[in-house]
């Protein structure tokens, strides 16, 4: 990254101007001189002029370049083959990308998005871990925008499976929001993910921006996946920018009495393909679903039966579950951790615990 790259990026400026810039003076430099250099330019409007001479601003790219550096930043421009090739192709592509962490593997196999809601239900969380366990196994990277709910699920899942995540930020790389998810940003880095923004180090989480990131977010995937959505959710605004660049949105239903289910049974209606097993993902990412030749069943003893025939989709609370049974609370503390331990079951928050569905 040279002060010309950072100079250009900064201009506010929208990015098809940029392109269009790009285009007719072929490199920046060149740019820069007939802008900044050369005052007498009749090449550029008054407006863009005014705006490329303004973003000239030495001590604000020095205190910029030290803020990358600090905070260990990488910077990638649409130019260069690192830049992720699905996000080329638009118009309005930013024309740099702050990463850390591994964005050479957004090149490479296919990027999934799961978007949904930050107040998700306990059905879809269960159908998030269903979904991304699935794409994981199947190396297929999964791309989302680490917001508390339904895309710290999708990372944390893909954290605990060893497979590759990528979260899209509407901030600058070096601020975490929400600030809970300190821990899944290093984790995300740790495990060899990566984590993306358009925006400057410094720029705070302004709502503006997350639409923005939500184009992003859209534009680096083959297939984006909306499990929970409010009437109002950002998961509407992602899945409409995808159908806009051209992309296959693909909508979990839910109750219709949910307030979280409104978005995505609308998305469906409005023609959306509508999620019934997991083989959709994958028919529509014309690609087949690894199968694998033997399922190892679990061998359950008289009193794990006995507890799990009580347990299904919908959470049921430890104490229903010891009045069913008749099992001692500390007796049954033991069966419902090697229930877990087997993958059998999932334990929520509040002693809930509900049948862990291993397919769609």
């Amino acid at each position: 990254m040279n002060d010309y790259e950072l100079w250009f990026a900064i201009a506010n400026l929208s990015y098809r101007t940029k392109r269009k810039l790009l285009e007719n003076f072929k490199n920046i430099q060149n740019l820069w001189y007939r802008s900044v250099v050369n005052e007498k330019s009749n090449e550029l409007d008054i407006n863009t002029l005014k705006i490329l001479k303004k973003a000239w601003n030495k001590e604000k790219i020095d205190f910029i370049k030290n803020e990358i550096e600090k905070n260990e930043i990488n910077t990638v421009v649409i130019t260069e083959q690192l830049y992720p090739k699905r996000l080329k192709i638009y118009d309005d592509a930013p024309y740099m990308l702050f990463y850390k962490g591994n964005i050479e593997k957004l090149n490479q196999k296919y990027n999934v998005s799961i978007v949904g809601s930050r107040k998700c239900t306990n059905y879809g969380i269960n159908v998030s871990n269903i979904i991304s366990e699935s794409l994981c196994k199947n190396n297929i990277n999964i791309i989302s925008g680490m917001a508390r709910g339904i895309d710290s699920i999708v990372h944390q899942k893909c954290i605990a499976k060893i497979s590759y995540t990528c979260a899209v930020l509407g901030s600058g790389l070096d601020i975490v929001y929400p600030k809970d998810n300190l821990r899944l940003y290093n984790e995300i880095l740790h495990h060899n993910g990566c984590i993306i923004s358009q925006f400057i180090p410094g720029t705070k989480p302004y709502s503006y921006n997350f639409p923005i990131r939500n184009k992003i977010i859209s534009g680096l995937s083959d297939l984006v996946i909306v499990v929970e959505a409010g009437k109002k959710s950002g998961s509407l605004i992602t899945a409409s920018a995808a159908l806009e660049q051209g992309k296959d949105v693909i909508a979990v239903p839910g109750n219709i009495f949910s307030s979280q289910s409104v978005g995505t049974n609308h998305l469906i209606k409005d023609g959306a393909y509508v999620l019934t097993n997991i083989e959709d993902i994958y028919e529509l990412l014309h690609i087949n679903n690894i199968k694998e030749n033997l399922v190892k069943q679990m061998k359950m003893s008289n009193i794990e039966q006995r507890v799990y025939k009580y347990i299904n989709t919908n959470p049921i609370h430890i104490d229903d579950i010891s009045r069913l049974t008749n099992i001692d609370i500390k007796k049954l503390y033991e069966v419902l951790l090697n229930l877990q331990l087997n993958e059998e079951i999932v334990s929520l928050s509040g002693n809930y615990y509900v049948k862990n569905v291993k397919e769609i």
